[in-house]
């Protein structure tokens, strides 16, 4: 009967996503479950088989491989051993939700040293620790570089990509299951990507639509609380549909982003002006300073000849300040002015990023903006 009811209500839901589909987003899209995540590692290990690109003489790569040399019951001074075809790296890697022991995950190895290039070189095995300390996935491989980097014997360099990092693909075999409470708790949590009060409140509204009831329950801005089955095995497909479920979406508040490195502006659809006069104009001042250099002597004739004595030098400074003025242009917003209207006055007065923020900043401390204004 359960399975039954699970089939009727997936072809109810296909019906609604074709009929709905073109204005509407899927929760899986706009929303995460609550526990489901991924966790992540970090392990300090040793890349051997550099060709010469290693890190040297380091004591910390020299000491690693004594202690790991001792660990074949092999006794060696760091002092004798050389790391030129050895690299200290860092691995990190993410841990999926879910992830069980067996499964494979990718690594990223970094240089911690002074080596110069990875290509090459083999990770020997290295534990994976968790935040907890505890141990995770077990990394090991050899590395698959993107970069190159050349030197000659006069100095001279080429590099490229970024040769001291290198992939393993499927370099570490997890040992450690994270426990994760999405089989035990009676609820199942929608966490928004963006939170907003109105798309929280749709969310649950199309939950209940298809499920009946009061099934789903907004609990803030950001996230809705879903009764999930009292048995655990039916779980999976309870949450294949309400994934799946779709949502129209708010419309997001006004907002105006302004990238204050790049000048990127991004002005939201919403964004509205109240009636302003907004004037525009720059005045430029180059002051260009000179020194003009003199030279002073003394001049005597005897017996019908001139002679002139070289005398110490004068120097005066030359200054010129010149003042350029570009008109000043003036628009007007009218009452309910939209996007395309601020961009077209704005485009048609030549203002650049600059002068844009400008302008803006200034329509929100009069007032006449009505959105948010974000600098990043």
């Amino acid at each position: 009967m359960l399975r039954l009811i699970l089939s009727l209500l997936t072809s109810t839901l296909l019906l609604i996503s074709y009929a709905d589909g073109a204005r509407a987003d899927r929760i899986k899209d706009i929303a995460s479950i609550a526990g489901v995540r991924s966790n992540h590692l970090i392990g300090y290990g040793v890349v051997v088989g550099l060709a010469g690109t290693g890190d040297g003489s380091s004591t910390l790569t020299q000491a690693s491989l004594e202690t790991l040399i001792q660990q074949f019951r092999i006794n060696i001074d760091a002092s004798n051993l050389s790391a030129k075809n050895a690299a200290a790296v860092m691995i990190t890697a993410n841990l999926p939700p879910f992830g069980k022991p067996g499964q494979n995950i990718d690594i990223t190895v970094s240089t911690l040293g002074g080596a110069k290039s990875l290509r090459g070189g083999t990770l020997l095995m290295t534990p994976l620790l968790g935040a907890d300390g505890q141990t995770y996935a077990i990394a090991q491989g050899n590395l698959v570089v993107g970069g190159l980097g050349v030197s000659g014997n006069d100095g001279s360099s080429v590099i490229v990509n970024v040769p001291t990092v290198g992939r393993i693909p499927n370099g570490a075999v997890i040992e450690r299951m994270v426990e994760t409470p999405f089989l035990n708790n009676e609820n199942v949590i929608l966490n928004l990507h963006q939170g907003d009060f109105s798309t929280a409140n749709n969310v649950a509204d199309a939950v209940n639509e298809v499920f009946g009831g009061e099934v789903a329950v907004p609990l803030d801005s950001s996230s809705v609380k879903v009764r999930a089955p009292v048995d655990p095995s039916q779980r999976v497909s309870f949450v294949s549909l309400l994934e799946n479920i779709d949502v129209e979406m708010a419309r997001p508040k006004a907002r105006v982003i302004v990238n204050s490195r790049t000048g990127t502006i991004v002005i939201g659809g919403d964004v509205r002006v109240t009636p302003a006069v907004v004037t525009h104009g720059s005045l430029t001042v180059r002051v260009e300073e000179d020194t003009n250099v003199t030279t002073t002597g003394t001049t005597t004739t005897t017996d019908g000849v001139t002679t002139t004595a070289p005398g110490d030098a004068v120097t005066t400074e030359d200054t010129q300040i010149t003042i350029e003025e570009e008109p000043v242009k003036a628009f007007v917003f009218d009452p309910g002015t939209e996007l395309s209207d601020i961009v077209d006055a704005i485009n048609a007065v030549g203002a650049g990023p600059a002068d844009l923020v400008t302008i803006l900043e200034a329509l929100r401390e009069a007032g006449s903006l009505r959105a948010e204004l974000i600098i990043i």
